[in-house]
């Protein structure tokens, strides 16, 4: 059986990043969590995945910090799931692949879920990087400075 790719000690912050939350479901999960889901059985519900790969990905979830294990709200013997500080810090991530994803996969006019702000209703701005001096900035005004000479080689295999 053929190993998966790890990037956890790649020097690159996307790469590591990807380790934790790299494919659709886990962001699906993660934007589930956002809107309030928590148990297992909401997560199933939502997604309609199969409850083995759901499981695996909330276990990884959960290894990386992104959610945490709680006892039930309703005081029953379950668990449900819970974001953490650094799971809630996705949350411009899930702001950016949502607007991304209004800009390049719909019609004009085309009826689609919203992000509104709680106060108002109002949808919310534009996420736009900016320069410590406040400009916005773009991929022709950045530079990925590279880390030289690393120790140990990113893209290594799990055996």
């Amino acid at each position: 059986m053929v190993g998966r790719t790890t990037f956890e000690s790649a020097e690159c912050p996307v790469a590591r990043s990807l380790d934790a939350i790299g494919d659709s479901w886990s962001l699906l999960i993660v934007r589930d969590a956002f809107d309030g889901l928590r148990r297992f059985g909401e997560f199933q519900k939502s997604l309609g995945m199969a409850k083995n790969i759901l499981a695996a990905r909330l276990r990884n979830l959960v290894a990386h910090g992104i959610l945490e294990t709680v006892p039930a709200s309703d005081g029953s013997v379950y668990l449900e799931y819970a974001l953490t500080p650094k799971g809630r810090a996705l949350f411009p991530v899930i702001v950016g692949l949502r607007q991304w994803g209004e800009d390049h996969f719909f019609e004009p006019r085309e009826a689609h879920s919203m992000l509104v702000d709680t106060d108002g209703g109002r949808p919310l701005a534009r996420l736009q990087p900016r320069a410590a001096d406040g400009r916005i900035v773009g991929p022709d005004d950045t530079v990925v400075r590279k880390v030289a000479d690393l120790p140990a080689r990113a893209g290594r295999r799990k055996r």
